[in-house]
């Protein structure tokens, strides 16, 4: 293989590189969060208050806690957006392999990773002492549900079917996601404390896929479609493992919930064939009736409570999109009629 040869090969794959090494470094900072996480042991915390209460915060706040947990988000996260601005306005095209600013992004979010683990270790709190644990998890299925909007051209909304929804809201999703998912992952990785438990291991590096994909941005590897499934069935593993670490008995209605939406949605984008994915819907209904079975049927109604919220804000999203954009052309149209 001649040098050229060589160089282009390996700047072919320069992406996949940066994609798996991004795995493996993920993998490495959550084994820190615990490995130095031990230091936390000791810090107090008030009795847990329910649902709404989230625990991992300290009795009050502190002056250095809550300027360093805001003041370092606020600089990652308007970073953050700054590189995907510069690379939309700059960069512009998909290529195989890396551009720089791709380089530039996985080093930055590495960096902010690094130092919310330090920030923890030396204040503590996140952004939890002053905003819900519901902005938290609203941020995430925002995330979500915007998936489902943008692939819907693509895969389909129920079992390969595309359903009708306005085009500028479709359009708006596709254009504009990288800023939305920047702030849901960044926002969702300084509200909590780098602790060591395992509903927080799993969590963390959830969200260090996120920024992974997040930095890949027009690249080839960015739109694979096996790699951004990861990205959405990662919720339906956290959201099960944790709710069986909490021993409320609540994991099937995660584990069938975001399995049902795998079944519905996102199995069909992945060029299945029928044969596999009839399978597939066997298995996960086999399943369910196993479990229920067991559990009680008048549980059985679990398992359609997180499909039902995604697939109805699904519409509700988009249709609100749509309408705020065509009022705003609409607006537009009358400004420039009134100036003729």
């Amino acid at each position: 293989m001649s040098d050229v040869s060589l160089q282009t090969e390996q700047s072919r794959r320069a992406d996949l590189f940066a994609l798996f090494g991004g795995i493996l470094v993920s993998l490495v900072l959550t084994g820190a969060i615990w490995l130095f996480g031990q230091q936390l042991a000791s810090v107090p915390h008030l009795p847990d208050a329910g649902p709404s209460w989230y625990y991992w915060k300290l009795p009050r706040s502190t002056f250095w806690g809550q300027v360093t947990a805001w003041g370092f988000y606020a600089l990652h996260q308007i970073a953050f957006w700054g590189v995907i601005y510069y690379a939309q306005t700059r960069v512009k095209r998909y290529k195989v392999g890396l551009h720089r600013v791709n380089v530039f992004a996985l080093a930055l979010n590495a960096f902010f990773i690094v130092l919310h683990l330090v920030q923890t270790q030396v204040w503590y709190d996140g952004l939890a002492q002053d905003v819900s644990i519901w902005s938290s998890q609203g941020a995430v299925i925002l995330m979500l549900v915007l998936i489902l909007l943008m692939e819907n051209p693509r895969r389909g909304l129920f079992f390969g079917k595309k359903v009708p929804l306005p085009q500028r809201a479709v359009y708006f999703a596709r254009k504009y996601h990288g800023y939305i998912f920047a702030w849901a992952t960044v926002y969702t990785l300084w509200y909590h404390p780098m602790e060591p438990t395992s509903g927080h291991l799993i969590g963390f590096f959830y969200m260090f896929l996120l920024l992974l994909q997040g930095s890949l941005f027009l690249t080839r590897v960015h739109t694979n479609r096996w790699w951004t499934l990861v990205q959405e069935v990662t919720v339906l593993f956290h959201g099960t493992l944790v709710a069986v670490m909490q021993g409320n008995n609540l994991w099937p209605m995660f584990a069938f919930g975001f399995g049902g939406i795998f079944v519905i949605t996102q199995m069909h984008g992945l060029g299945l064939s029928f044969g596999v994915r009839s399978l597939v819907l066997a298995v996960y209904a086999g399943a369910a009736l196993l479990v229920y079975s067991q559990k009680g049927w008048a549980q059985l109604n679990e398992i359609v409570r997180i499909p039902i919220i995604e697939y109805v804000a699904v519409f509700l999203v988009a249709w609100l999109i749509g309408g705020v954009l065509w009022l705003a052309s609409r607006l537009q149209a009358q400004i420039r009629k009134n100036r003729a």
